[in-house]
C-alpha cells in the first residue's frame, strides 16, 4: 500500500456524495464570527482569499457563529465567486431574535460580539423555513448546497428535529431549495439514529470521528457507508488538543479541561507520530479522511498561516506503518486506517 497523504504539492481531492462534489478540505467559518477573539473584516477576507487559492470548495457556517457575523463574511467574502464551483452549508435550529436591549453586552457563547441578538432553539417547519429565510439574506445568496439541523442534542430537541425539522428540510430539498440535509451534532449515536430515520444526505460528526476519539467507529461510519451518507468530519483536533504537536498542560478537551488520562494518551499517540516522521496534527487530519465513509473534513482556520498550515498538514505523506502501529499500540481502531490511502 502506497504512504496516505496526497504529497506536498497535489491538488485537494475530491469526493462524491448524492450529486454532491466536495473538495476533501471544508472551511470551517466560526473563527470568522469571532470565536473566542476578535476577527477583523480584513483577516477574515484574507481568510477566505487564501482558502479559495488552496483550492478549498467547501464552506460551512451557522446563525450560531457570532450571531450572524459568520455568515455575512462569508458570503461577503464568496460573492465574487462562479456560485457552482463551491458548496456552501449553514445550518438550522438556532433562530436569531433581535434583543437591542442586551447590544451593550458581550455574547456569552464564546463569540466576540455584542450580544445584539438572543438564539432561540426551534427545530419546528415554521423555524427552519424562518432560519433559512434569515440566512439566505446574511449570505447574500439565492441558494444553499447543503443545511444541517443544528445540534438537536437534548431528547426534545431531537424528537423534533428527526420529525418535523428534517421533514421541512427534505421537503426544500424536493422542491430544489436546498440540494442536500442532515445534522450536524457532537455524538454520533443520535446521527445514527437520524439516518435510520430519514432521508438524509450528509451528518456532520463533531469530535467523534478523530485520532483521539472513536465513538462513530462502530455504528456510525458502517451504517453511513451502507447507506450511502456522507460523513463530514468536524472538531477533528478535539477542541486544540490535536492541534499542537505535543498538547499543552492545561489543553482542553470538548472546551473543557483535558482529563490527565486522555494527555497521556495524546502523548502516546504524539511519541508514535514523531518516530514515524509526522506530527500530530498531520495525523489528526488525515485519520478522519481515511474512512471510506467520510466525504470531507470541515476545519476551523483563521488568517492566512492557518490555512496554510492545514494545507501542509493534509498534503504531509503518512507512512502505512504509523498507523498500524497506533493500531498495535491500541491507540486507534485496529481497522483504521490500515486501508493506508485515500
Amino acid at each position: 500500500m502506497r504512504e496516505a497523504g496526497p504529497g506536498r504539492d497535489a491538488p485537494l481531492a475530491v469526493r462524491a456524495v448524492r450529486g454532491l462534489r466536495l473538495t476533501e478540505l471544508g472551511l470551517g467559518a466560526a473563527q470568522l464570527g469571532n470565536l473566542y477573539r476578535n476577527t477583523s473584516d480584513a483577516e477574515a477576507e484574507a481568510t477566505i482569499d487564501a482558502a479559495w487559492e488552496a483550492g478549498i470548495r467547501v464552506f460551512d457556517t451557522a446563525p450560531h457563529y457570532g450571531l450572524g457575523l459568520s455568515e455575512r463574511r462569508l458570503g461577503a467574502g464568496l460573492r465574487e465567486r462562479p456560485r457552482d464551483h463551491y458548496v456552501l452549508s449553514t445550518k438550522v435550529g438556532r433562530l436569531l431574535e433581535p434583543s437591542p436591549e442586551r447590544a451593550h453586552l458581550q455574547d456569552d457563547e464564546g463569540f466576540v460580539v455584542p450580544a445584539a441578538a438572543r438564539r432561540v432553539r426551534d427545530y419546528s417547519r415554521d423555524g427552519v423555513l424562518r432560519s433559512i429565510e434569515d440566512s439566505l439574506a446574511r449570505l447574500g445568496t439565492d441558494r444553499i448546497d447543503i443545511v444541517y439541523l443544528h445540534d438537536p442534542d437534548e431528547p426534545e430537541m431531537f424528537a423534533q428535529a428527526s420529525s418535523e425539522g428534517i421533514g421541512a428540510l427534505i421537503e426544500l430539498r424536493e422542491q430544489g431549495v436546498v440540494r442536500a440535509v442532515g445534522a450536524g451534532m457532537n455524538a454520533a449515536e443520535p446521527l445514527a439514529e437520524l439516518i435510520r430515520r430519514a432521508d438524509v444526505d450528509l451528518v456532520m460528526c463533531a469530535g467523534r470521528h478523530s485520532l483521539l476519539d472513536h465513538a462513530a467507529t462502530d455504528e456510525l461510519l458502517p451504517l453511513a457507508h451502507d447507506r450511502g451518507v456522507g460523513i463530514v468530519a468536524a472538531g477533528v483536533y478535539n477542541s486544540g488538543l490535536l492541534s499542537r504537536p505535543r498538547p499543552d498542560a492545561d489543553a482542553r478537551y470538548d472546551y473543557l479541561p483535558a482529563p490527565q488520562e486522555l494527555l497521556a494518551r495524546t502523548n502516546r499517540i504524539a511519541d508514535l507520530c514523531e518516530e514515524h516522521g509526522v506530527t500530530l496534527p498531520d495525523a489528526a487530519t488525515q485519520f478522519p479522511l481515511a474512512n471510506p465513509a467520510v466525504v470531507c473534513a470541515v476545519v476551523g482556520v483563521r488568517g492566512v498561516d492557518q490555512v496554510a498550515s492545514l494545507l501542509t498538514r493534509y498534503r504531509t505523506p503518512i507512512p502505512d506503518a504509523l498507523w498500524a502501529a497506533l493500531a498495535d499500540a491500541g491507540l486507534i481502531p485496529p481497522s483504521s486506517p490500515a486501508k493506508g490511502s485515500r
